[in-house]
């Protein structure tokens, strides 16, 4: 039975010759078909078209300049609407990792059509579970009122939330913004999609990594958590501590 569904695809690949080649083999893939929806030669080009296009599934090499495709696929999975990722690359000794970080499938240099079109349909199989391809539901935001500017900040693309002083940060990936209000507010409106880490802080639940040790200047020793998306690490106090690691034991 043929497909009905066309994957959108981005194609991540820091050699022309490569990306070229996996066009023309999508080209070739029926079921389901793909379209490319564009290419990019890093990480930092692929965010930026997956800002302006969201796609269904990423191509991604391993080795490319600055981030590495591992580095960026962790990026992809806080991003709304996060595209699968599918690694193709010439090194076979990060498949582990590759997986850790819940990648669909893990094709190797010279790719051939007929892995290829596998890997489509495993994407096809994860999209219709999650109900991907569907019209998605009316999304909630942050309304953030900055410079005379008013931006709706989708609220799946916030990492964490920090008060400070008479204003809270909102943070994503791409930049931080400044929002009026009380941090208790947002905690006692949103309990599901943010965590409580401090009395200053809420962090997004599908955004926390992991909880290590770390020593903070002004708080001295303690532990942190570290969030995909955003290098710095934030600390957690001693009364949310077990309520923190309880939350990563359990998703």
């Amino acid at each position: 039975m043929t497909s009905s569904v066309t994957l959108k695809v981005l194609i991540v690949d820091d050699e022309a010759l490569a990306r070229a080649r996996l066009r023309t083999l999508l080209g070739d893939c029926k079921s389901p078909s793909a379209c490319v929806e564009g290419e990019a030669a890093n990480a930092t080009q692929a965010i930026e078209q997956l800002r302006r296009q969201p796609v269904d599934v990423v191509l991604l090499d391993i080795h490319m300049p600055g981030a590495n495709g591992l580095t960026l696929a962790a990026t992809l999975r806080t991003m709304p609407q996060a595209p699968a990722v599918v690694f193709v690359t010439a090194h076979a000794e990060h498949a582990v990792q590759a997986f850790e970080i819940e990648a669909v499938d893990y094709l190797t240099k010279p790719v051939r059509l007929e892995r290829l079109q596998q890997a489509l349909q495993k994407v096809e199989r994860l999209a219709l579970v999650n109900k991907r391809l569907e019209p998605d539901s009316p999304e909630e935001v942050l309304v953030i009122q900055e410079r005379g500017r008013t931006e709706r900040v989708p609220l799946s693309e916030v990492i964490y939330l920090k008060a400070e002083l008479k204003y809270i940060t909102v943070r994503t990936v791409a930049k931080s913004y400044i929002l009026d209000g009380a941090i208790s507010e947002l905690e006692e409106k949103y309990p599901t999609q943010f965590m409580r880490i401090h009395r200053n802080a809420l962090v997004a639940r599908r955004a926390v990594r992991a909880l290590e040790k770390h020593f903070d200047p002004q708080e001295g020793e303690g532990w942190a958590v570290r969030l995909n998306g955003v290098e710095e690490l934030l600390m957690v106090s001693r009364r949310q501590l077990t309520v923190v690691r309880e939350a990563i034991e359990t998703n």
